[in-house]
């Protein structure tokens, strides 16, 4: 009888213990007392630590696809026909491309300021030499200027022309 007494009381203790239990952990389903990580007590977390995705760098243009971008602007502001557009577009690639090539040998300032001085003069000679003098000067000018948008020469004769 002792024996039963004993399993009988054992029995019950555990019974009993059960709400006190569930009350400790919550019912598993996340609405516990906020303790717990991710087992079905609490607040869920996830264990593995999310990786931050590092911003991409904005790729780096060639000299190629940076002067096909700009030139059918320049081509319309200057009113360039095809031939002196091919001009101006190999030249100013190959003189971009030796920018470039300069800024990543990342020389003293003295050197890179003669250095862009010598590719300047280079362009220049050479856009001389494959432009018409008043295309050439257009074209200086627009430079000169950060190739902002002003107001085409030809336009305004047109509307002097119309008065």
């Amino acid at each position: 009888m002792k024996t039963n007494k004993k399993l009988f009381l054992s029995i019950l203790l555990v019974l009993l213990s059960f709400p006190i239990l569930n009350a400790q952990y919550g019912y598993g389903n996340g609405y516990g007392n906020g303790y717990g990580n991710g087992y079905g007590y609490g607040r869920q977390r996830n264990s593995i630590p999310q990786a931050v995705e590092t911003p991409k760098e904005p790729e780096k243009l060639t000299a190629e696809q940076i002067v096909d971008a700009e030139m059918p602007e320049i081509s319309e502001k200057l009113g360039l026909n095809a031939f002196e557009e091919a001009v101006l577009s190999s030249t100013l690639k190959k003189y971009l491309q030796e920018r470039i090539e300069m800024q990543i040998l990342k020389l003293p300032p003295e050197k890179m300021k003669e250095g862009y001085e010598k590719i300047t003069l280079k362009q220049d000679e050479e856009l001389k030499a494959g432009l018409p003098l008043e295309k050439y000067e257009a074209f200086v000018s627009l430079q000169e200027n950060g190739f902002k948008k002003v107001k085409d020469k030809k336009k305004r004769k047109k509307k002097k022309k119309k008065d």
